[in-house]
């Protein structure tokens, strides 16, 4: 079954971290996985906004024992023969302050642990290291990317980013270059993978779309971080090879 759980790590705020997590559990359920996609992220709050209608509970709750995971799991409606359930952070900000203890990042852990024993796998969207919650994700992910954009400011901190999580056990089993423009942009030293710029207005998710430039570049960075065999097929070069 391969690696079960996946930190996802942002190096910097606004490197695209939420949508290349949700991109990825797509392409996972596009392979006929069930995934689960938890926000670490709590000040952003990015994973929110994949949810449709009202948000009684949040991952927030869950960490503050104010809610139990299954009453934070919504299921995304995506045309994907398996399945994704999001578990996002929207809270007001008495909670918010509450979540950010150590105690509530322990719980965040065990939260985490029980929903990687029903899911196939786990990610998880992390800000840059710098609290409880993303210290918690990151080490409890049996795996860490370090998702870093293709600009000058992903690269003066990247080396950061790199470094903390070193320091507190997790390293970073790969780097991912986002934001990517082509030859004429900016390079990420050491970047295992790099995926193309994806415009605010693009549909979401993409990687469900075997013709778009991001399904195969995410599907072969799935399969490499998480060591499945995803078998999908895409049209510009016929059977997907890693």
């Amino acid at each position: 079954m391969g690696v079960s759980t996946l930190a996802f790590v942002g190096c910097t705020g606004g490197a695209g971290t939420t949508r290349l997590t949700v991109e990825t559990a797509a392409t996972l359920a596009r392979g006929g996985r069930s995934v689960a996609v938890v926000d670490a992220a709590f000040g952003t709050q990015g994973l929110a906004t994949y949810v449709d209608g009202r948000l009684d509970a949040d991952v927030t709750a869950v960490a503050v024992g104010d809610a139990s995971v299954d009453e934070a799991l919504f299921e995304w409606d995506i045309d994907a023969d398996g399945r994704v359930a999001l578990c996002p952070a929207h809270a007001p900000f008495e909670r918010l302050a509450r979540a950010k203890s150590a105690e509530s990042a322990q719980a965040l852990e065990q939260a985490i642990e029980e929903v990687a024993g029903r899911f196939d796998h786990v990610l998880l969207d992390v800000p840059p290291i710098a609290s409880n919650q993303a210290v918690a994700a990151a080490t409890t992910a049996q795996r860490r990317a370090l998702v870093v954009p293709a600009s000058q400011r992903g690269s003066d901190l990247f080396p950061r980013q790199r470094g903390r999580l070193r320091d507190i056990g997790a390293p970073a089993s790969a780097i991912v270059a986002t934001r990517v423009h082509g030859d004429g942009g900016e390079s990420v030293e050491d970047a295992a993978h790099t995926v193309p710029h994806i415009g605010p207005g693009a549909p979401r998710p993409l990687a469900t779309d075997p013709e778009s430039d991001v399904a195969p570049t995410v599907a072969a960075m799935a399969e490499d971080l998480l060591d499945v065999d995803l078998g999908l097929t895409f049209e510009d070069d016929g059977l997907f090879s890693r």
